[in-house]
């Protein structure tokens, strides 16, 4: 015998019943992943050259970060244009939380107004957390004659645009830096951009630049060649690691602050819960015996600022830097 027709009411009781299931199915969709994330090797894209503040904080994050979410944690450095290669990339890459940008903090509060087409922007990404912030240290070659930033900031002007100084790249965290510097002290100076914070230091100790506002961590293992002087810290108090070092405010820039950050973020579109496991990962890896010690002898600070917190930062540093920009024509162009 052939099988009734289904009736009306029994045809629309299935639809029902099959648009229920896919939607629940939708819905469990995220969750079910985040149960499963991370099950495969997370890549953390350093958008510097190898050497530099962020590719050395990366690396000791990886290795940290990695045991907390029991998976391989590896980097890849993509530098250029200011971290704009490195940020693309991540941009671009699926948003299943296994591709991340450790990203320094000229990148969303400097670079969009200096690039007239940056190929990335805020909206293309999840903000996860702050990882660590510090200070800068204004540097010097060694054979330069000055002790403190007082002297530099009269030999400077007293020999006005003769002197140079190194950075990471134009608008990046030591080009800023040296750039705010300057401009507080009203300096004639001329920026010398690199393509990474380990060649331009390279230069700072052979004298070819004379100056820089470099990242605390990166610079300070090179203080104890005896070919670069630490003339101040940028930092609103002295740092631990370089204690007889004064703050630029103290001096010879009364009210001169520049703390420079490093936040982690993921392609817009990772799942919720994946993102909300990452700032756990973030705030219990930071907060290990391994990473303290590797912080505290980097002169840096945990930090754990997440989503809209971090979010407000960036757009307050925007506003501060996109006047000094404009006040010095800064252009990547």
């Amino acid at each position: 015998m052939r099988p009734a027709n289904p009736t009306f009411s029994q045809t629309r009781r299935a639809m029902a019943t099959f648009a229920a299931l896919c939607c629940g199915s939708f819905a469990l969709g995220p969750a079910a992943l985040a149960s499963e994330w991370p099950d495969k090797v997370v890549k953390i894209v350093i958008p510097f050259a190898p050497g530099g503040a962020t590719d050395l904080l990366g690396r000791s994050l990886a290795v940290e970060i990695g045991r907390e979410w029991k998976q391989t944690v590896i980097v890849d450095n993509r530098a250029g244009a200011g971290g704009a290669v490195g940020a693309q990339a991540v941009a671009k890459s699926p948003a299943d939380g296994y591709t991340l940008l450790l990203a320094s903090s000229s990148m969303f509060t400097v670079n969009q107004h200096i690039y007239s087409k940056l190929p990335y922007g805020l909206e293309n990404f999840e903000l996860i957390s702050k990882v660590a912030s510090g200070p800068m240290v204004v540097s010097v070659n060694a054979d330069l004659p000055v002790r403190n930033t007082r002297e530099l900031l009269a030999y400077v002007k007293a020999n006005p645009g003769k002197l140079q100084f190194a950075s990471a790249g134009i608008g990046s965290q030591t080009h800023i830096a040296g750039e705010a510097f300057a401009d507080a002290g009203g300096l004639d100076i001329l920026h010398v951009p690199y393509k990474g914070e380990g060649p331009a230091y390279s230069d700072l100790m052979a004298g070819v630049v004379q100056v820089a506002v470099a990242n605390i961590n990166a610079i300070s293992p090179l203080l104890k060649g005896g070919r670069v002087r630490a003339l101040s810290v940028t930092g609103k108090d002295r740092s631990p690691l370089l204690p007889g070092v004064p703050t630029t405010s103290e001096d010879g820039l009364p009210g001169f602050e520049f703390v420079g950050w490093f936040a982690l973020m993921a392609p817009a579109g990772t799942p919720k819960p994946i993102t909300a496991q990452m700032v756990e990962g973030v705030k219990r890896a930071v907060a290990q015996p391994g990473m303290k010690r590797y912080l505290d002898e980097q002169g840096m600070m945990a930090t754990t600022t997440a989503g809209d917190a971090l979010n407000s930062d960036i757009q307050r540093e925007s506003v501060r830097w996109k006047a000094l920009v404009t006040k010095r024509k800064i252009s990547a162009n």
